[in-house]
């Protein structure tokens, strides 16, 4: 592909599932390709080839959807380079756009203008070992106000990967600092234990749910 085209697994419009931004109408352009082979995975269908398109013609069919916010997702949008030209123009529309990126790859280079949301994945993931650490490096380096484009988001199913969230969470002091979002992998964990396990702990964290797989059937594509 060249510097210009991406490729691309669904152009949609929907309800935001996820992240601080759950609930609101979103725009949502997820990009091919991501080969980190997580555990529960629900958008293995991202990882086969989509259709190559030039980012002119990805803006011009995700605006036309008229969404307050747009997600660029996936797959894992990092591995495009030409990701990053998506996103600084959508932002030089004055678009509110997000990113959301499962957290092995580095956000440097990110456009500061992007809010970014990083997925720190637990032991249950398979994957646990490949979280960059370099991400929580750079949100804690980060000045006011670039610190609150910065959201960490955790999905767990079950005990061990609350424990593990929790330790992670006191080793940065990342509740200090950020709008950190922990949910439950669906069908994997009862809603009602993670917020008891919340309430009981203090926790200054935000509950969710895959609030998408609620409203639509869990395996519906484009939602």
């Amino acid at each position: 592909m060249s510097a210009g085209t991406l490729n691309i697994s669904e152009i949609f419009h929907s309800i935001q599932g996820e992240s601080s931004f759950s609930g609101w109408p979103c725009a949502f352009i997820r990009l091919a390709g991501c080969g980190h082979g997580c555990f529960g995975c629900d958008t293995v269908y991202a990882e086969r080839d989509g259709v190559t398109l030039e980012v002119g013609e990805i803006m011009q069919q995700v605006l036309a959807f008229r969404a307050p916010f747009i997600e660029v997702t996936g797959g894992e949008p990092l591995l495009q380079p030409a990701v990053h030209t998506l996103l600084r123009q959508l932002c030089d529309l004055d678009q509110k756009v997000l990113l959301e990126t499962g957290g092995f790859l580095s956000v440097e280079g990110v456009d500061c203008r992007v809010h970014k949301i990083i997925d720190l994945k637990p032991p249950s993931s398979g994957v646990c070992d490949q979280n960059n650490p370099e991400n929580i490096e750079l949100a804690l380096a980060a000045e006011l106000p670039l610190r609150s484009a910065f959201e960490f988001k955790m999905v767990l199913a079950g005990r061990d990967d609350y424990e593990w969230a929790t330790s992670l969470l006191d080793e940065y002091r990342l509740t200090d600092s950020f709008t950190i979002m922990m949910g439950v992998a669906f069908g994997k964990l009862d809603p009602a234990e993670l917020a008891e396990w919340m309430l009981r702990d203090r926790l200054r964290a935000r509950m969710q749910l895959q609030l998408h797989k609620y409203i639509w059937d869990p395996a519906m594509r484009g939602v």
